[in-house]
């Protein structure tokens, strides 16, 4: 799913970000020349995450970096599990540590706060999707550790799906203003979402023949009555105030998609650690 490209610029960036010109501590304290075993350790349950991109991150510095590991992206891990060993030149495993944990932490944070809704919604039709609510540059990483979370993606970007918000609809005079002018012009590949504040909304959005409706901040039994009224004649996703506590009973409400920006903009890091082999 990620493009090897784009990963190897990222981690270029972030490299040369910790870098920039020497690593004070290791160049005068260590030779070139030695080598050391390390292992990355979980510190916390959880689902990984990023786990090649760790790799990849002292592959770029040490050609002469090695790793094995019985563990994948997607999988569960336990508070004190070994994840992978791996060996290399000292310098570079130094060099390479934080940048390669910031990446796998994250990206496992974000993997394992979408299990936990993957896993309440249960039993429900409904999906969990993410947002374009992501940290400039890492959207790719954060919307990928979202599908190794079990989760499903939301549009990318902007030229993925005609998505009109309320400052869209409010801006062109409603919503069916608004989705007339946009089918008159738009491709026959582009779907058309309508963010809808109430059930007035949402007739209106029906009406308009809207490929998905969005029930924003609605009340569940707001929700029940536009799912209802909706009746699969459109996709409906709900979006607002979506929290383990929240998700369950929206899920029950019968929509198809629960989007969370919280996944990615709010999601605890998975505490994960780099240790020497003694």
């Amino acid at each position: 799913m990620l493009n090897q490209i784009y990963i190897d610029n990222l981690i270029k960036t972030a490299l040369l970000e910790d870098n920039n010109y020497c690593d004070s501590a290791s160049v005068h304290l260590l030779s070139e020349e030695q080598k050391d075993f390390a292992y990355f350790q979980a510190k916390d349950d959880g689902v990984l995450s990023g786990l090649n991109i760790a790799f990849r991150v002292f592959e770029i510095l040490d050609s002469s970096f090695e790793y094995k590991t019985k563990f994948k992206d997607g999988d569960k891990v336990k508070k004190g599990d070994i994840i992978a060993e791996f060996s290399g030149k000292t310098i570079f495993l130094l060099q390479g540590e934080r940048v390669a944990l910031n990446i796998l932490c994250h990206m496992s944070g974000i993997a394992t706060a979408t299990a936990k809704l993957v896993n309440l919604c249960n039993g429900t039709k409904a999906s969990v999707a993410d947002t374009r609510k992501t940290l400039p540059g890492l959207r790719n990483i954060e919307k990928y550790a979202v599908y190794c979370g079990g989760g499903k993606n939301h549009r990318y970007n902007l030229s993925d799906c005609a998505m009109l918000k309320d400052n869209h609809i409010d801006a062109a005079g409603g919503i069916k203003n608004a989705v007339s002018k946009i089918k008159s012009k738009l491709g026959h590949t582009v779907k058309i979402e309508v963010e809808t504040r109430n059930l007035e909304e949402v007739r209106q959005a029906l009406d308009s023949k809207a490929d998905i409706i969005m029930l924003d901040n609605m009340t569940i039994s707001q929700m029940q009555e536009a799912v209802s009224l909706i009746d699969g004649k459109a996709i409906t996703e709900a979006s607002g105030n979506v929290t383990e506590q929240t998700i369950s009973e929206i899920a029950k409400t019968g929509v198809d998609v629960i989007s969370s920006g919280a996944l990615t903009h709010s999601a605890k890091t998975l505490d994960i650690s780099m240790k020497f082999r003694a």
